[in-house]
Order: C-alpha cells, then sequence, then structure tokens
C-alpha cells in the first residue's frame, strides 16, 4: 500500500505547483538568510581569532554558507521545475531527472538538518578553543615591542571593555602570568628584584590586573593593584567585599554571546529544514501525480499522488533486500578474481 497516497484533479494539481513555485521562492530568501548567518558568524569569529586557538570554530559559519548556496541552487531548480510542470511539453523534459534530484533534495535535507544539530552542540568544541586561545592570548599582553604580537594588549583591554569580563576564567588568571612588559620595570629597585628572584621562572608576578578589568559601575575608585592586600587600602576587605572588577571570565563571556548567536541560528536552519522537507514532500507529490496520469490526452482526468510507491516497512525491507544482493554479488566477484588456478594433470607417455 502507498505511504500518503492523495487523488488529484487537475485543479488540485495547478494549485500544488502554483504553490510549490511560491513555496520555493521563499526557500531560495531562506538560503539567502542562511548564507547571511553564516557569513556574519564567520565575521565575529574572525574578530577574535587572536584569542581563538584553532580553525575548528568556522566549521559552523562554513556549513551555514554551504547550505545556503545550496538552499538558493536546489529551490531554484525546484521552482523551474514547478513552473513547467503547468504545461505538459515543458514537464516532459524534466521526468528524467525527477528521481535523481530528488534523491539529492533528500540527502540535502539531511545535510541542513545535521548543520542545525551542530549549531547546539559546537559549544565543547568552542570552550576548548576560547580556553587556550585567550590563555595564549594573555601571555603575550605584555610584548608590545614584539612584531606580531604588539597588538595584543589592546585587543584584550578591548575585549575585556567590550564583554565585561576579566582573565580566562576570572580575574585571579592574572596573577600567575606577568602582564607587564620589562620595559617599564625599575631593576634597580630592591621590590622589582625580589619579586623576580621569588618566582622559579624569573617573572615579575603582582596581584593586580590591567584597568580594563574595572568595573565602572563600583562607586570606589578602582582598585587594581594589591587587590589581596587588606592593609594597601582604606576600608577594605578583600574576602567580605564585593571587587569592583569584573567577576566574569571572558572564557564564559565569549562562549555565552557565541553559543545564543550559534543556538539562534539553529532554531532559523530548523525553520528552513522544516520549509525543505514541505517542499521535498509537496514535489514528490507533484511528480508520482502527473507520472500517473491514466490518459496523457486528457490532462484534466484524475490521478494519484504518493510519497513513497509502497509502505514505510515494505521500503525498508525492499532496500536491505537490495543491500543484501549488491553484498552477495561483490562477494562472488571478488571470489572469482581471488580464486586458486585449476591445476594441471600431466600425460606419461
Amino acid at each position: 500500500m502507498a505511504l500518503m497516497k492523495i487523488k488529484f484533479t487537475q485543479k488540485k494539481r495547478v494549485k500544488l505547483a502554483q504553490g510549490l513555485w511560491l513555496m520555493n521562492w521563499f526557500s531560495v530568501f531562506a538560503g539567502i538568510l542562511v548564507f547571511s548567518m553564516g557569513l556574519f558568524l564567520k565575521i565575529e569569529l574572525r574578530k577574535r581569532s587572536e584569542v581563538m586557538d584553532n580553525s575548528e570554530s568556522h566549521f559552523v559559519p562554513n556549513s551555514l554558507i554551504l547550505m545556503g548556496i545550496l538552499s538558493c541552487t536546489f529551490n531554484g531548480f525546484a521552482g523551474k521545475i514547478s513552473y513547467d510542470s503547468l504545461d505538459p511539453t515543458k514537464f516532459a523534459k524534466w521526468k528524467p531527472f525527477l528521481k535523481p534530484y530528488l534523491a539529492l533534495c533528500f540527502l540535502f535535507n539531511t545535510l541542513i538538518f545535521l548543520t542545525a544539530l551542530i549549531c547546539f552542540l559546537m559549544r565543547g568544541s568552542l570552550e576548548n578553543t576560547l580556553t587556550q586561545g585567550l590563555k595564549n592570548g594573555m601571555k603575550f599582553y605584555k610584548d608590545t615591542d614584539t612584531p606580531g604580537r604588539c597588538f595584543m594588549k589592546k585587543t584584550i583591554d578591548m575585549l575585556q571593555i567590550e564583554f565585561k569580563c576579566c582573565g580566562n576564567k576570572g580575574f585571579k588568571d592574572w596573577f600567575e602570568i606577568q602582564w607587564i612588559s620589562n620595559r617599564y620595570l625599575d631593576f634597580s629597585s630592591k621590590e622589582v628584584k625580589d619579586r623576580i628572584k621569588s618566582n622559579v621562572d624569573g617573572r615579575y608576578l603582582v596581584d593586580g590586573v590591567p584597568f580594563s578589568c574595572c568595573n565602572p559601575n563600583s562607586p570606589r575608585p578602582c582598585i587594581q593593584y594589591q587587590i589581596t592586600n587588606n592593609s594597601a587600602h582604606y576600608s577594605y576587605d578583600y574576602q567580605a567585599e564585593d571587587l569592583n572588577l569584573w567577576d566574569t571570565g571572558c572564557k564564559d563571556a565569549l562562549l555565552r554571546y557565541y553559543t545564543n548567536m550559534m543556538s539562534s541560528m539553529g532554531v532559523v536552519v530548523l525553520f528552513v529544514w522544516i520549509l525543505e522537507v514541505t517542499v521535498m514532500i509537496g514535489l514528490r507529490l507533484l511528480h508520482t501525480a502527473l507520472e500517473s496520469i491514466a490518459n496523457p490526452e486528457d490532462p484534466e482526468c484524475e490521478s494519484e499522488g504518493w510519497l513513497l510507491q509502497q509502505s514505510m516497512k515494505e521500503t525498508i525491507k525492499l532496500m536491505l533486500d537490495t543491500l543484501k544482493q549488491l553484498g552477495k554479488t561483490n562477494q562472488v566477484e571478488a571470489g572469482a578474481e581471488g580464486g586458486e588456478p585449476t591445476p594441471t594433470v600431466a600425460t606419461v607417455s
């Protein structure tokens, strides 16, 4: 028994073809939207590529761009088929290509669904990328005189100001690296010498943070040096008081920003996928309805359209039988090629 079997009159076939033509052009605009989202996300990721460890994060925007291009191509082609189906003469030239085209549509819809899932599942990979990238970026903060790294201070400062964050996981990350350049250290000072000697790697570490970590909403002037020293500041308790620094790490701030963006894009792609599946089903019904016209000379006669010629269970069983048959054929061919030669018997005269 055919799956989703529907009877069509001439009027219903025309309405279906016109509706599909309109839906395909909606899908073309949806494809342009998906392409634009991918391009926007790619630009946003490239803006902060200095604090990202690898290019894996660009997999999502690249997938969106590709799906957008394919969507415009497939739906533009399907729109032409739907329009030509109103004229039997024009539609006749499309008949040999419809089955392969519908198979490609099914593959495309599978890919666009996977792209939507990827938008929701890339958080873990993006988190690792940001963690390592920010860690490396903070190490180069002080290298303002080093070619290729002189921009890193500005990048990190602008990042912390824009996203209202401090450090990688928190402001204490700055305590573990030397973020002040040697150029601005007085090596004749006893305090500087003692700090460098007290560190195994000979780094100048302080319990301070860059100015960009300061929260301007705090009523108190920013305390960015000697943060853990209560006696260095009047009426100050490091453990009990809310510090006037951003308490969110930049990894969490960026991760939240990008995951929210990709989740929103994932929802849009899911809606596009539903639209694409609807168009594919409609095109299949139109194809079978036109193919099953009993008398081609009488275009006004009734016909039947279906999604699958057999039920889902029978279709799956047929596919499995076909695969098994192909497997057996391959085994026979392999045995024939790799078989031992037939031994010859020598005759004694």
